[in-house]
């Protein structure tokens, strides 16, 4: 049979390994399609690199708007990144019939919407398995293998750098500066890590598998982000001492309200499966009411666990490539005409349980002052832990585990704590979540 043809823009760590596994497991790979799948065109700025890595095997060009309009190419992959470029490549391939296979989780947060309606209007596939979390297959989970179900929440760790990171933390007692060090160090971390550590990353794949989890359009702009960078090492430790461990979670929530839709340090059951998720790992959480808790683990980066996201949508491409485009998976999991705008709760009306540190001065009355203002404003304390002052000291740190409230209660209550004569400096303030039924 006629092989697919295949046009590679970006040759880059993701690139490169595409290309490698690709040709390594080529007779294994077309056994599954139906047809060889063969790389024909790869377009990079870097031509040297490219010549080096396709070996003569393919056409190489520095032109990536050729690709997307050869006749002869039937697939386009878009590993380049970024939101310019990017989009206009992937609209024109798809302009042009082309079917295209995608690891750009910030494009599709971002422009998502439009580039759906774009390849359902041409009746083409955007295939986009490598967006989220790598090699775990999370994606086709979510969209396929829990259709059965009415999916109630999902939380993941799915960004690696920062995983890593605090794992370094816990591990090694590092304070935050010193773990990003190494994490750079070793390649785990970018020379600008920002979307890493603060959250923008796994806020962009979180938003993804919400709109395919509750057939909602991509919503990014209402999310809400907040980073590891402030985390400080005690916290760490001092969640280790109630029983949690801290990790950075995108989460996603059906509610009555509407839908959570939430990036940030999370202090997570250290029962919990995913608690011990540690180093560059990725894992997924997804409550169906059906099916219960399934978790999905593995490599969420890397050239060949990415890679072989990027080839197992090149399969499904090629098996339906045919197929009337009625018959296909939708997009977005739900029927294009079944897509609802469920509203994004604001955080203030999310309802979590806390983690509260205070620096407080070491006399009498200060938990009774504390308690008071807490009852005040509703909340209950699930636990505590009080750390004796350090010889010589007059201020000790004290901590409080709150059952749950409404993050704006929260807000209130650690508004009026401050302002205590008793409470020296700002409140840490994170979030918790058991992760049970």
């Amino acid at each position: 049979m006629k092989p697919i043809n295949v046009g590679l823009l970006g040759i880059g760590t993701v690139g490169g390994g595409t290309f490698t596994v690709l040709a390594r497991n080529a007779e294994e790979i077309a056994r599954r399609a139906g047809r060889p799948i063969r790389i024909t065109v790869v377009a990079d700025k870097n031509l040297e690199l490219a010549n080096k890595i396709t070996q003569g095997k393919c056409r190489v060009t520095d032109d990536a708007f050729s690709v997307v309009s050869d006749p002869e190419v039937d697939i386009v992959i878009e590993l380049i990144g970024g939101y310019g470029v990017a989009k206009e490549l992937v609209l024109k391939a798809i302009a042009n019939g082309k079917h295209v296979v995608t690891a750009n989780k910030a494009l599709l947060a971002t422009h998502g919407n439009e580039i759906f309606k774009a390849a359902q209007d041409k009746g083409v596939m955007v295939a986009f398995e490598a967006a989220v979390a790598g090699g775990v297959p999370i994606i086709k989970a979510v969209r396929e293998g829990l259709a059965a179900n009415r999916i109630e929440w999902i939380a993941g760790i799915i960004n690696g750098t920062t995983n890593f990171i605090l794992s370094e933390m816990r591990e090694k007692g590092l304070g935050f500066g010193a773990a990003l060090k190494d994490a750079q160090r070793l390649g785990y971390a970018e020379a600008d890590p920002t979307f890493d550590i603060e959250g923008v990353d796994a806020a962009h794949k979180i938003t993804i598998l919400s709109a395919l989890a509750f057939g909602t359009p991509m919503q990014f702009e209402r999310a809400y982000i907040e980073g590891i960078s402030k985390l400080d090492a005690k916290d760490i430790k001092y969640a280790e001492q109630l029983g949690y461990r801290i990790k950075l979670l995108g989460i996603t929530r059906r509610t009555p309200d509407g839908v959570e839709l939430r990036v940030h340090p999370t202090l997570v059951p250290a029962r919990r499966l995913i608690a011990n998720v540690e180093g560059a790992m990725n894992a997924v959480l997804v409550q169906g009411d059906a099916v219960g808790a399934t978790l999905y683990y593995g490599k969420g980066a890397g050239a060949e666990p990415t890679a072989s996201a990027v080839i197992a949508d090149l399969v499904d491409v090629t098996r339906l490539h045919t197929a009337d485009p009625q018959n296909r998976v939708p997009h977005m999991a739900f029927q294009p005409n079944q897509l609802v705008a469920l509203p994004i709760l604001p955080m203030t009306e999310v309802q979590t349980c806390f983690y509260l540190r205070l620096r407080v001065q070491d006399e009498p009355g200060v938990l009774a002052d504390i308690t008071r203002v807490l009852a005040d404003e509703k909340i209950s304390i699930d636990a505590m832990l009080q750390k004796e002052p350090g010889e010589g000291e007059y201020e000790a740190d004290l901590v409080l585990l709150t059952h749950l409230t409404r993050e704006k209660r929260i807000n209130q209550a650690i508004a009026r704590i401050e302002k205590l004569p008793v409470v020296v400096g700002k409140v840490t303030r994170i979030r918790m979540e058991e992760l049970g039924k």
